[in-house]
């Protein structure tokens, strides 16, 4: 396979994303001080931690030869919209195998319609088989029905060894930047990767956007596949997800809407705002003591 001309252009490292302070009374009150690291800036089409979690998995892939990508979402996956808008830049074949085949018969949603746009080929499976594809069979089988035998599989969220080692990337960018670094998490790969890239005396905290409590075997578990062991001081505040994935009630809406017209920025619904909530909450509880400075990650865009 021949080298992409745009490889470098599009993975090449970029400068660190931008630290924004943001003025607000409800964390001011409390004598805690609010940073944005607004990795949605890093890239105009791969914003925020999927680049990070991308960009070294698509180098991996072009060096391999491999001409096509596969990967797994749901319908409102911001991760298979990334991989899509990926293969396009790359002029590379996407496959993307969707969780729930009852979708297969509906008109596609935005998110699911701008990856058949990018060029991704859609691939609908039940919720049971989609739940055990990561056991070899199941995944084996997948990946013949979808027609992907011989792609370079990327899972879930993007969340693997090589993801967590380009995330570490952000920690190491927020070094004595903030006492505490929190960011969203669905699969828990950009906790797991930032918590390691920290420096000491510094602490991660992660907001799950899925009701469950299994993240932290799984972050424990990717850290120890990328660094040997699990790495940094992190914790979870898993009392935020609204109800689970992709729920956004009207006072998160509220919330998110407020904060836009207070501060002058886009938040995303699915993961940002949640984050945002989380922190305005746990500032108000006496969460973190004052003099903290708190450093949100914006993972993505509207």
């Amino acid at each position: 396979m021949n080298r992409p001309a745009n490889l470098d252009v599009l993975l090449e490292p970029r400068p660190p994303s931008p630290l924004q302070e943001i003025r607000d009374d409800r964390f001011e009150r409390y004598g805690v001080r609010l940073l944005l690291k607004r990795d949605d800036l890093v890239h105009p089409e791969l914003p925020g931690n999927k680049w990070r979690k991308l960009a070294p998995n698509l180098r991996a892939a072009v060096a391999g030869g491999y001409g096509c990508l596969v990967t797994f979402g749901g319908a409102y996956s911001n991760h298979l919209r990334a991989t899509a808008a990926a293969g396009r830049l790359l002029g590379l074949r996407t496959v993307g195998i969707v969780r729930g085949d009852e979708l297969a018969g509906r008109p596609l949603n935005e998110s699911l319609a701008r990856c058949a746009a990018d060029g991704m080929r859609l691939h609908f499976v039940s919720r049971s088989d989609y739940r055990r594809k990561t056991e070899p069979g199941t995944r084996a089988r997948l990946l013949a029905g979808a027609g992907a035998e011989g792609a370079y599989v990327v899972p879930e969220g993007g969340s693997n060894a090589l993801a967590l080692r380009g995330c570490a990337e952000l920690g190491r960018e927020l070094r004595g930047a903030a006492d505490v670094v929190a960011v969203a998490c669905g699969t828990g790969g950009t906790l797991a990767g930032l918590a390691a890239g920290l420096g000491p005396g510094q602490r991660a905290l992660g907001v799950p956007v899925l009701a469950g409590g299994f993240l932290g075997r799984e972050i424990r578990s990717l850290q120890t596949l990328a660094f040997g062991a699990p790495a940094g001081d992190w914790s979870l505040a898993e009392d935020f997800h609204h109800g689970g994935y992709g729920r956004v009630p009207a006072p998160l809406e509220a919330f998110a809407a407020e904060f836009e017209a207070r501060h002058g920025l886009p938040v995303e619904r699915i993961y940002v705002a949640k984050l945002l909530w989380a922190l305005t909450e746990l500032t108000a509880s006496g969460a973190f003591p004052p003099g903290t400075t708190l450093a949100a990650v914006v993972t993505g865009r509207p």
